[in-house]
């Protein structure tokens, strides 16, 4: 039973990766798009959608940027390291 539910919880963090970087970027992307045509849409502007947009926009960007570093680091045989606020490209231990 036990190694059912180590099991479990390990597909469950993959599910949530899956779901965080397969599907939720490109749905932040799909939000940025929609943020930006309610932000223009008719003859009265609406800057906060414009806002929302670019926001999104700079979200997806930063984990694509990220998604690449790490594939760098580790092809040199670095790894991506989460100790402060920013990510930090650091040696293997």
């Amino acid at each position: 039973m036990h190694n059912l539910t180590l099991a479990l919880e390990g597909a469950w963090k993959v599910l949530l990766a899956g779901l965080i970087l397969g599907a939720g970027l490109p749905a932040l992307f799909a939000v940025g798009i929609r943020s930006l045509a309610y932000g223009a849409d008719g003859p009265a502007r609406r800057p906060a959608g414009t806002v929302a947009g670019y926001a999104c926009f700079a979200l997806v960007l930063a984990g694509v940027l990220l998604g690449i570093t790490f594939i760098v680091a580790s092809g040199f045989g670095k790894q991506l390291s989460f100790d402060g606020v920013l990510p930090v490209v650091t040696d293997k231990k």
